[in-house]
């Protein structure tokens, strides 16, 4: 039964992006069929917070811990079809430097899955809509920004003065950038107005 409703979100969204309408078509993410992703994510945020989750995290946290986790995976999928199919495994010679592929496609894909980050958190996570948009964009920015040098010092910390290996510093850099991540969002970027 689960499985049929998440098939039938997956195809409403389909639909949706679809729709004579032509949302994500005619006009990237119009008013409408803004409104109409974001109550369908909603909906499907909270059908997936059930009774263990409830137990473990707020809400919240379930909801920035999967608009995180469908961001990364959206990150992926960009990032290995911009690899593969637009820069094609090629180097980029700009003139002054050459770009290897990994890095061309890196930089292609960090604005996509930046606006994705940002509309996910603002529409689904945290519903902060008080704030106009703009303002919660430069907020945003400078929490990537901070999570960017945060990454660099841990892992400078963890593998050159901690000695420890480089996969597990990995690890360990990502729980504490999640956790920072976090709390910007949730008292920085979308706050609720006092």
């Amino acid at each position: 039964a689960r499985i049929r409703q998440i098939v039938s979100v997956l195809c409403a969204i389909i639909e949706i992006s679809l729709s004579s309408r032509g949302c994500i078509l005619q006009n990237a993410l119009s008013n409408q069929c803004q409104t109409m992703m974001q109550q369908l994510l909603i909906r499907l945020v909270d059908w997936l917070y059930i009774a263990p989750f409830k137990r473990l995290v707020s809400r919240d946290i379930f909801a920035y811990g999967l608009c995180g986790g469908a961001n990364m995976a959206l990150d992926t999928l960009w990032y290995f079809v911009i690899y593969h199919y637009i820069v094609a495994e090629r180097f980029i010679d700009l003139g002054v430097v050459v770009v290897s592929p990994h890095i061309a496609s890196l930089i292609v894909v960090f604005p996509i899955t930046f606006f994705t980050g940002f509309w996910l958190n603002r529409n689904v996570a945290f519903r902060a809509t008080e704030y106009k948009t703009r303002g919660q964009l430069i907020r945003y920015a400078l929490s990537v920004l901070g999570s960017i040098v945060l990454n660099y010092l841990c892992m400078k910390l963890f593998v050159e003065h901690l000695y420890i290996w480089p996969t597990p510093s990995k690890m360990l850099t990502t729980a504490v950038s999640v956790v920072y991540s976090f709390l910007a969002a949730k008292y920085f970027t979308f706050r609720p107005r006092s």
